[in-house]
């Protein structure tokens, strides 16, 4: 039995590497989008306003994955309705952003 315990000890710190990597690699994209946007910004860049979008949305869908991620460790109901609240919020934005990626890649042609 205590090797069971073992095994869920390892599992739970597995996936909060996996997590916190989710999310540097969430935060890494957007910085340096915000970056290159500012620096487009001052090189009046046409396209800095698709650039911010492509980036922000990918670094949503890092950020939404690291989310589901901690659903396989969330052990009270009131912590999966935190998450449930946070996976359907940044759905929402994702879902958001890609239409404003659209818009604005039309709106180019």
């Amino acid at each position: 039995m205590e090797y069971l315990h073992h095994i869920e000890s390892i599992f739970q710190l597995i996936v909060q590497y996996g997590i916190l990597m989710m999310e540097c690699v969430g935060v890494t994209i957007l910085l340096t989008t915000a970056v290159k946007s500012i620096w487009g910004i001052f090189m009046r860049d046409a396209h800095v306003r698709l650039t911010l979008a492509k980036g922000i949305a990918l670094s949503l869908e890092f950020k939404l994955g690291g989310e589901v991620l901690r659903t396989v460790i969330v052990r009270e109901w009131s912590e999966l309705a935190i998450l449930g609240a946070i996976i359907v919020l940044r759905g929402a934005l994702t879902f958001l952003i890609h239409w404003e990626i659209k818009t604005e890649e039309a709106h180019l042609k």
